[in-house]
């Protein structure tokens, strides 16, 4: 696997992760946690698809916790 596979899914990462920290700036939040809208928040769901595939760099698989 080429470095530019991953750099492709760690900067889908970092954008997601702005977008979420802006989200949680405005709603004067610390966590996703603190937040009543964290089981419904397409932002949230949006930022852990990204995780996930940051993880996996491409290769699908699941992960268990």
């Amino acid at each position: 696997m080429s470095s530019e596979v991953t750099d492709i899914y760690e900067q889908e990462l970092q954008e997601k992760k702005a977008v979420l920290q802006a989200c949680q700036q405005s709603k004067n939040v610390l966590t996703c946690s603190d937040c009543e809208k964290i089981f419904e928040c397409d932002t949230r769901k949006t930022y852990v698809k990204a995780v996930y595939e940051s993880m996996a760099k491409g290769q699908g698989g699941g992960f268990e916790f």
